[in-house]
């Protein structure tokens, strides 16, 4: 949001709307974390989600009224790390850990560390001002899909309806596996500059559709389900940058 004193004093009340959805994000990132000391871990895990949902559209509507500033940005930053760090670990933590809490105490922390450094090497950046490599990959999973995959056995848990499905331990291997995935330079798809063909638009139209009717349906098994896809899709890149590896080693 680009606020100028001296040329215009005033602004017009519809360019705060993305600092104002921002906001709203982070009361949904810490009223998460109330709703889970509580013991109401899956509103806890919807209001992170739907913090989620409201990070993908401040920017888009920051674009669009032309009210991208320096300062949007850095509460844009510090919301993430509320959200998609400390909101997830703690959530984590209170859901699943606490019965192992020195390891799951250390998982959390991680998690939540990884992310920060993660959206601090973002912020620098795009303070350089130097364009990203590719614009179709992020370096490193984003940190609201950090969330979204450290979640993973809360859905899991959540589809059974079995808390104690998932063992402590394997929840804090998720934790780190996914905090080093955060922090690391993997190129992982960026959805924002996936292109369709027009003639196959319906069948898009009726895809999404039909994933809608099931998260409806069968949220937590649908969201699930979304995690393990984007993990294969992690895991086929890295297997593909090792086989390009070794024949680049054999050449």
């Amino acid at each position: 949001m680009r606020i100028d004193t001296e040329q215009k004093p005033q602004l017009r009340l519809i360019q705060l709307l993305p600092n104002l959805m921002t906001i709203a994000a982070i009361c949904f990132g810490v009223t998460a974390i109330r709703f889970a000391i509580d013991g109401n871990f899956e509103i806890a895990v919807k209001l992170v989600l739907l913090a989620g949902v409201l990070d993908a559209l401040d920017g888009q509507v920051a674009r669009l009224l032309g009210s991208e500033s320096a300062f949007g940005a850095e509460l844009d930053s510090l919301a993430d790390f509320v959200n998609f760090g400390v909101a997830p670990a703690l959530i984590i933590y209170l859901w699943g850990l606490q019965d192992i809490r020195s390891m799951g105490w250390i998982a959390a922390l991680s998690f939540a560390i990884c992310c920060g450094l993660r959206l601090a090497r973002f912020n620098v950046a795009n303070k350089s001002g130097l364009p990203p490599a590719d614009k179709r990959f992020f370096m490193g999973v984003p940190a609201p899909a950090g969330a979204f995959l450290a979640f993973l056995p809360m859905f899991v848990a959540f589809s059974w309806r079995e808390p104690g499905i998932v063992a402590g331990p394997i929840i804090c291997a998720q934790l780190i596996v996914v905090g080093l995935l955060m922090v690391s330079r993997l190129p992982t798809p960026s959805f924002k500059a996936v292109t369709i063909y027009r003639k196959n638009m319906m069948f898009h139209f009726v895809g999404f559709g039909v994933a809608v009717a099931a998260a409806l349906t069968h949220l937590w098994l649908m969201l699930a389900a979304c995690s393990v896809v984007y993990l294969a899709i992690i895991a086929s890149i890295l297997w593909s940058r090792r086989k390009s590896r070794n024949s680049a080693g054999r050449s």
